[in-house]
């Protein structure tokens, strides 16, 4: 769900074709993202009418595609980014996709993804400790006991985070309006990518930087 977090939200900034979303993404989070996990995802959106594509035509070049978020796509946006289940905590992805975008929620909502997270992470120091308990050798004690002192100092800066949090009335005059909708126009988050029939394989039109911008468009800055 992380991926799918992180294409929203960087749309939610403004619309974008497939390189300069992917370009944003690494910079934003110093992880590759392929074609194989951006377009088919990009699809899904379509799909569901959270993102709309639109041809953009460049001058003796094969038109490029562009991609912007819809009032759907933000409320779904919204959704995923609250939907913060105790099994998805320890995984640093899904709890690194929220935190750069806790701007979106309102503070009872930050509150309750750094508390997830908190918690995850005193259950799993816990069960290290316990197991070094157990451990003969002093070097497998000591390995253990690192990464305890790493868990430690996450929850310490989670406790900061927490500390750090805005007032309500400051972070509803400066957070970005997540619109609702109606129920019915709820796209299903876990619906599958829908086959695009008569596509080349691994024919992408975004894959490779061009030299042209849109006009009055300037490339993304992360």
């Amino acid at each position: 769900m992380w991926i799918d977090i992180l294409l929203l939200s960087k749309l939610a900034g403004g619309p974008l074709h497939g390189y300069e979303l992917r370009k944003a993404i690494e910079a934003s989070t110093g992880r590759t993202l392929s074609n194989n996990s951006l377009y088919p995802t990009l699809r899904h959106f379509v799909d569901a009418g959270a993102v709309t594509r639109s041809a953009e035509q460049q001058e003796a070049k094969p038109p490029r595609h562009v991609y912007a978020i819809t009032d759907v796509g933000r409320e779904l946006l919204h959704d995923m980014l609250v939907d913060f289940p105790d099994d998805l905590a320890p995984h640093e992805p899904e709890f690194l996709a929220r935190l750069g975008n806790l701007g979106w929620l309102d503070r009872a909502e930050q509150l309750r993804i750094l508390d997830t997270r908190d918690r995850a992470l005193a259950q799993k120091r816990e069960r290290l400790a316990a197991r070094a308990s157990t451990q003969p050798d002093p070097w497998s004690r000591a390995a253990l006991d690192h990464l305890c002192r790493g868990l430690d100092a996450e929850r310490r800066r989670l406790a900061e985070l927490r500390d750090d949090l805005p007032t309500p009335e400051a972070l509803d005059a400066a957070r970005p309006r997540l619109p609702r909708i109606d129920q019915e126009r709820r796209p299903d988050p876990h619906l599958g990518p829908a086959a695009l029939e008569n596509q080349e394989s691994g024919n992408h039109d975004e894959e490779e930087p061009h030299d042209r911008h849109r006009p009055g468009h300037a490339t993304t800055s992360v």
